[in-house]
């Protein structure tokens, strides 16, 4: 048996635990955290995954990530990926969750953002190649066919947080109603982290 996951419903309550594979091929919901990793300067790694990962060799993403483990947190598997990938060590922030639909199965999908100090390490056998790009980069970026489908949605929903449009009177909304946008978005729950507020 390979790698076990949790299966979860559309309101992300746990039915059982199956293979990952199985997962896949049955389009069963599981769990997915991924991490935004930006440096100092606000620039947000990009990396192309190895020709020899099982899902979307020598694709693009500008999400590091994987399954959540069995009993395991959102939070816990975002703080074990980047240290897995990249060998750096950090704690990222939980910004929402939303289901996608996934272009080969359905998950639950755990958005997570850390701040990158120092250089990193990719694992060869997952990343081939990194580079840090702005943010206006990086959303043309996307777009591309060479980037990992699912990365898109995920883009488009970060963006939405992160530069929520500004009320008609010209002023800044607040971060409970950029909250509420994010949640507003379908399959979506948004939750602020307490270091936000």
């Amino acid at each position: 048996m390979g790698e076990l996951v949790e299966r979860v419903d559309e309101q992300d309550h746990v039915l059982g635990v199956v293979d990952r594979a199985s997962a896949i091929r049955h389009e069963w919901i599981h769990r997915v955290a991924t991490i935004v990793c930006r440096d100092a300067g606000g620039r947000i790694l990009v990396h192309r995954r190895a020709d020899g990962v099982p899902l979307f060799p020598g694709l693009f993403n500008w999400l590091l990530g994987g399954a959540v483990n069995v009993g395991e947190s959102y939070e816990d598997a975002a703080a074990r990926e980047p240290a897995e990938e990249l060998g750096v060590e950090a704690r990222p922030r939980f910004l929402f969750k939303f289901l996608c639909r996934g272009a080969i199965s359905p998950y639950w999908l755990g958005l997570h953002e850390v701040v990158v100090e120092g250089p990193v390490q990719p694992d060869p056998s997952e990343i081939a190649w990194c580079d840090w790009v702005t943010e206006s980069q990086l959303g043309g970026f996307v777009r591309r066919q060479t980037f990992v489908p699912d990365a898109r949605e995920a883009f488009d929903r970060y963006r939405a947080l992160i530069h929520p449009p500004q009320r008609e009177a010209g002023g800044p909304v607040s971060f409970s109603t950029m909250v509420e946008r994010a949640k507003s978005l379908p399959g979506s729950d948004a939750a602020p982290s307490p270091t936000c507020q």
